[in-house]
């Protein structure tokens, strides 16, 4: 196993940074009157700062995913905690990071955003991992691997051992971003972050959780990872609303939560299976997502056609490994069914 040097990796600029001091970062116990952030002192409803740590919701967080809370980070989406990652370790002009392809298109936008060099492996024809490609891509200023894992737009989970043998040999920092986890049967790497210090996972309340307008993606991480981050992010981050909207769910809604994960899944099937009764589909690929990868005769032609008739999916044609490949998010019943209804008359 490779040492792991957490020190080693941080930008100097940030071990020296003296981070942003809210007013309420100054401040801690109970109080009545509030006259240190310059609010507007009439009661809206939203006049106050949101809590700049989140504390209550990361607890709530913490308790269902089994992590401690200083293992939490949240940001406004995954986008965020991305972006932080590349700030703390990555050296403009300087480092680079590893994105096997195809793949989630933020992390190389993020990489571009930063000034920061992408290498790019590809995945194999059934878009898994090869461990042996990513380690022989690997530079001296290679501080970063992103996976995805189910991955987008594949929709498959990427082996657990060849992850294994990234955490086991890479020096760095491994992201496994697992927006879509709530899809599978597979344990989420988060299990695994005590034996790993270099590994964090990303997930999100956007999907299975049905929240994706408050913007709240979730990072675990080392402790240390996490502070790095709560260092350089702005103070708050995450505002009110999407605190206590948030926080409402996780407690009332954990059973509903997982009544749509079975749906969802059960639609997934179907959708399947009627899918290859229209002529123009030519192969479904595996998914432990809440989407389908989709290759049709012409996905060009038939992206439009279904604009045309008012139904919506993702024309993933120019990606590499996805020649004439749609991919189609799971609907309700009703949408699905008109989905194929449109396709089964092209």
């Amino acid at each position: 196993m490779k040492e792991f040097d957490l020190s080693a990796l941080v930008r100097e600029n940030i071990k020296r940074l003296k981070p942003y001091s809210s007013a309420r970062d100054e401040f801690e116990g109970a109080a009545s009157v509030f006259l240190d952030a310059n609010e507007n002192p009439f009661g809206t409803g939203h006049n106050r700062y949101p809590d700049p740590h989140q504390r209550k919701l990361k607890e709530a967080i913490a308790k269902i995913k089994n992590v401690a809370t200083n293992q939490v980070f949240l940001g406004n989406g995954s986008d965020e905690a991305i972006d932080l990652l590349f700030r703390v370790f990555c050296e403009p002009g300087r480092d680079s990071v590893i994105i096997p392809q195809p793949t989630y298109g933020m992390y190389g936008v993020s990489a571009g955003i930063n000034n920061v060099e992408i290498i790019t492996t590809t995945l194999t024809p059934t878009f898994d991992l090869q461990a042996n490609d990513v380690l022989a891509a690997i530079k001296p200023g290679t501080k970063m691997i992103f996976l995805c894992s189910p991955n987008n737009p594949s929709g498959n989970q990427l082996s657990t051992s060849a992850i294994d043998t990234l955490l086991s040999q890479f020096s760095g920092l491994v992201v496994v971003d697992e927006a879509y986890i709530d899809f599978t049967s597979t344990p989420s790497w988060t299990t695994r972050l005590a034996e790993h210090k270099n590994l964090v996972v990303l997930q999100t309340l956007s999907k299975a959780w049905g929240l994706a307008s408050l913007r709240l993606g979730m990072c675990f991480a080392h402790p240390e990872i996490i502070a790095l981050l709560n260092k350089i992010k702005p103070p708050y981050n995450i505002s009110g609303i999407a605190q206590r909207e948030a926080l409402a769910a996780l407690q009332k809604n954990q059973s509903q939560k997982e009544k749509w994960v079975t749906l969802i899944k059960e639609q997934r099937e179907k959708l399947k299976t009627n899918l290859r009764k229209a002529g123009c589909v030519k192969k479904i690929f595996p998914s432990d997502a809440n989407f389908l990868l989709v290759e049709v005769s012409d996905a060009k032609i038939i992206y439009q056609q279904l604009v045309q008739r008012g139904v919506i999916v993702r024309d993933r044609s120019n990606v590499i490994l996805c020649d004439n490949c749609l991919r189609i998010t799971v609907g309700t019943e009703e949408e699905n069914t008109k989905l194929i209804q449109v396709l089964t008359t092209l």
